[in-house]
């Protein structure tokens, strides 16, 4: 005996995984396996590429594969068009000297760009993916520009994404220990500048108006269901759920799925990404199902990081609440405060079991009503402060005391606070604020997803390609990961290989 498990008469690998793909899925979703083309009788419609999702993947990968001169169409379970993209703030992370860049006198390279996304970030990120993004962001952005996303050549130094009708400006982690250290920083926050933070409104808007103009069919209440193969396990097409009634869509070249992530199905995120669950605001649009992700692996499929995920902490604005401390459960502080609230929330979400607290003075007190998270205590001493959150006390003033000690001489030994929110806390009253994932206004959205190659085609767990199978934004594992290290990644990664999925895909042979 060989050992090895018995496989059926004239199954290879790809569709060995195809047929037990579904089987070992525990998401909530209806657990169904890819369908065969025996199973078609017929198809109710043909086109060249498929794209399963109107958000900025979706669009993106469709007008790519439209000007490779393949017919598409657009499916959207939901009545409107625009996914989770156009709920966003529509930032897409770009540098290495884009025309607003230059604009602004701002020098950038894109190998400071990769040097920043690849230090900052988490741990084993994708090289390759990387590398492609930063050496073409300044032709991508100039993409953007040519599709009709408007963007002003403003600059704002101010932290947080801009109010107003900038364009540019420091959307992450670069100004930030340890970020600052390890790249030479530069703001390559693009949003599209228009006034009151609907930028991702406007950028879907320009998107969708595009790819209409240039030929694309597009289906409102159109969810897909399951996937065809081939008797070689390429993909053949859709089972769709069309206004209600069951629809098969022949594809010759290609199905690209970007229908989201999965923050909307509480089965998933037990599974897969646990810190996420209990955090206070699921952020996407109705859509976030992961069925996109769970029609992949059905079909073979791999996912990667889908532990992964934003959570944010909702700290600033306004900057000078960050002259406070945040700390956890122990009264100990974990983190730089002046941390991009991505980074921030991860600390919080991910390594202190969802708790943390941001203790303020006079100086840094709101002086203001605001509702994203709720005062718990306030006081005249730290102790007294400390008794009314119900921290251990000597704790608490231990942890100011040092603190003070040294903000007092413009340092901060543990976690190097910026010199620009670096001050002693020391003035009553003394308020805590209660920063917890399922207190406050915590957004929180997933990261993980099918694996893909930087063409977007989907690899099954053997790192072998599954023909005319493409995936992109958040249902594929992207430049997105855990630590968010800046505003802009998810949208940038949407746009970016969402094009290198739909050109990959128009120009296949079909």
């Amino acid at each position: 005996m060989s050992g090895k498990p018995a496989q059926p008469p004239g199954l290879g690998r790809r569709e060995l995984l195809a047929g037990i793909g579904a089987a070992a899925l525990t998401t909530g979703l209806p657990a169904r396996a890819a369908l065969s083309t025996r199973d078609v009788t017929d198809w109710d419609l043909t086109t060249d590429v498929l794209v399963a999702g109107s958000g900025a993947a979706g669009i993106s990968a469709a007008l790519a594969a439209r000007a490779a001169g393949a017919q598409v169409l657009v499916l959207e379970s939901l009545p409107r068009f625009g996914g989770s993209s156009a709920m966003s703030g529509g930032v897409v992370y770009a540098g290495g000297g884009t025309a607003l860049q230059r604009a602004r006198g701002i020098k950038d390279r894109p190998e400071d760009m990769y040097a920043f996304l690849v230090g900052a970030g988490a741990p084993h990120p994708q090289l390759d993916k990387i590398e492609f993004y930063c050496a073409d962001s300044v032709a991508h952005f100039d993409w953007l520009v040519a599709q009709g996303v408007p963007y002003s050549d403003k600059f704002t130094a101010a932290k947080g994404l801009p109010i107003g009708d900038e364009s540019l400006y420091y959307s992450g982690n670069e100004l930030a220990w340890p970020a600052r250290d390890l790249a030479t920083p530069a703001p390559r926050g693009h949003v599209p500048g228009v006034p009151g933070m609907t930028g991702g409104r406007t950028l879907m808007a320009a998107l969708l108006a595009k790819a209409r103009s240039a030929g694309v069919g597009m289906q409102s209440r159109s969810a897909g269901e399951q996937l065809v193969l081939e008797s070689d396990g390429s993909v053949a097409g859709m089972r769709v759920s069309m206004n209600g009634e069951q629809r098969n869509i022949r594809a010759r070249r290609g199905v690209v799925l970007a229908s989201g992530g999965f923050i909307h199905n509480p089965d998933m995120l037990r599974r897969y990404a646990t810190e996420l669950s209990d955090c206070s605001v699921p952020w996407g649009n109705a859509g976030d199902l992961g069925v996109g992700i769970v029609m992949g692996m059905a079909a073979g499929g791999a996912a990667l990081q889908m532990h992964h995920g934003f959570a944010i902490a909702p700290v600033y604005p306004p900057e000078h609440v960050l002259a406070g401390i945040i700390v956890n459960a122990q009264a100990q502080r974990f983190v730089a405060e002046d941390s991009y609230h991505g980074v921030l929330g991860h600390h919080i979400a991910y390594h202190q079991g969802g708790k943390a607290w941001l203790i303020t003075d006079d100086d840094s007190n709101f002086g203001f009503h605001q509702d994203n998270f709720l005062q718990v205590g306030e006081a005249n001493t730290i102790g007294d402060l400390a008794v009314e959150v119900g921290f251990p006390q000597s704790a608490l003033q231990h942890t100011v005391a040092y603190y003070n000690r040294f903000a007092a001489s413009g340092r901060d030994p543990l976690f190097h606070k910026s010199r620009d929110y670096l001050r002693p806390v020391q003035g009553p009253p003394y308020r805590a604020w209660n920063l917890s994932v399922d207190k406050a206004f915590f957004p929180a959205h997933t990261f993980g997803g099918l694996q893909t190659s930087v063409d977007g085609e989907v690899v099954n767990s053997f790192g072998e390609v599954i023909p005319g199978l493409y995936a992109a934004g958040r249902t594929s594992a992207g430049l997105p990961m855990a630590p968010y290290i800046a505003s802009g990644l998810s949208v940038g990664d949407c746009t970016f290989f969402g094009r290198r999925a739909g050109q990959h895909a128009g120009e296949r042979q079909s």
